[in-house]
């Protein structure tokens, strides 16, 4: 009976079971994994990724950048840099005007008469 019995199970388990799990199971697992899972898994993942590269950091991060950005430059180089620069600047060229039209005008005036 022992002789029997351990040969159905070698024969069974050994045999027909063992080849039916690595054959069947093998094939199963590598088409499941390597075709429909890979295939979703990274076409979902390169569509996600991909969309959410494109629409998150190509459209809010570029319009956030170049809006804030724009109007930061815009605010601190027009506004207060032009401003201050612009006011020295402004306030010293017409000074130079004034006196240059005034010390021309007199010294002129006074090397003439």
């Amino acid at each position: 009976m022992d002789g029997w019995v351990d040969k159905w199970i070698d024969e069974w388990v050994d045999g027909w079971m063992d080849g039916w799990m690595d054959g069947w199971m093998d094939g199963w697992m590598d088409g499941w994994m390597d075709g429909w899972m890979d295939g979703w898994m990274e076409g979902w993942m390169d569509g996600w990724m991909d969309g959410w590269m494109d629409g998150w950091m190509d459209g809010w991060m570029d319009g956030w950048m170049d809006g804030w950005m724009d109007g930061w430059m815009d605010g601190w180089v027009g506004g207060w840099f032009g401003g201050c620069m612009g006011g020295s600047l402004g306030g010293w060229v017409f000074m130079s005007v004034g006196l240059n039209g005034w010390s021309n005008g007199r010294m002129d005036g006074w090397m003439d008469g």
